[in-house]
């Protein structure tokens, strides 16, 4: 699928949270920021470098009660594709969709990933990397609790990641994976490539790529969503 001698890219981009915890009575995905929904804010970067030339196609997977709306917020020159009922499911929806070499897979629900973190993972794919993650070091003292609610060990953190999207493969790997994990119910496209004996290696994620879980990430969007904006369109 190389196009004049490069690798090919193409993203995709689910959408299919219920938005359960987040206590909205709409789906995640069309829920507002500053008078945008989730999944508009969240193709702005992809749109970006898409406009340089640099993500040939872009996929939105979308519950299928949705599709009308997300086709709506997409617009033009984005293929709008109906998800399944688990994400593992809709990220093979997306799949059988994008034609390219190299696939980013990311959440809606992380509407404000910088376009340096996009560039970061597709520089390492076309590098030779099969598998990358964008993650960001562990803050926070984490402790693995027993079953009986104590505490059994304190991990070292320094070894920790918190892991975010966009996650970038070469597709027939990650095509390859989720075969070989069919009704995983997986969350996460990297676990499966190491399921499967894929590499998988990391670079440097970005704060405001947080995923939108509860009310309290509503307002925190709401505070960086003009800077967010101002920092695209500076590019």
């Amino acid at each position: 699928m190389a196009a004049h001698g490069r690798l090919t890219v193409a993203a995709i981009v689910v959408a299919g949270g219920a938005g359960v915890r987040l206590g909205a009575d709409v789906a995640k995905a069309v829920c507002l920021i500053r008078g945008r929904t989730l999944l508009e804010h969240s193709l702005e970067p992809f749109r970006v470098l898409g406009e340089q030339g640099r993500i040939d196609q872009l996929v939105v997977v979308a519950p299928h009660a949705d599709l009308d709306r997300a086709r709506e917020l997409a617009g033009s020159g984005v293929d709008v594709v109906a998800g399944g009922s688990t994400r593992q499911e809709s990220v093979r929806c997306g799949l059988a969709r994008a034609e390219a070499d190299l696939v980013l897979v990311h959440d809606a629900a992380r509407p404000f990933v910088p376009v340096a973190v996009l560039e970061r993972v597709i520089a390492a794919l076309l590098a030779g990397a099969d598998a990358v993650i964008p993650a960001r070091p562990v803050v926070d003292t984490i402790k693995a609790i027993a079953a009986d609610g104590t505490v059994g060990t304190t991990l070292d953190r320094t070894a920790l990641r918190a892991v975010q999207t966009p996650q970038g493969f070469r597709r027939e790997l990650l095509i390859d994976a989720h075969d070989q994990a069919p009704d995983a119910g997986a969350t996460d496209d990297a676990g499966l490539v190491e399921a499967a004996g894929g590499r998988v290696v990391f670079v440097d994620g970005a704060d405001e790529a947080f995923k939108i879980t509860h009310p309290w990430d509503l307002l925190v969007a709401a505070a960086i969503a003009p800077v967010s904006a101002a920092n695209r369109e500076a590019r």
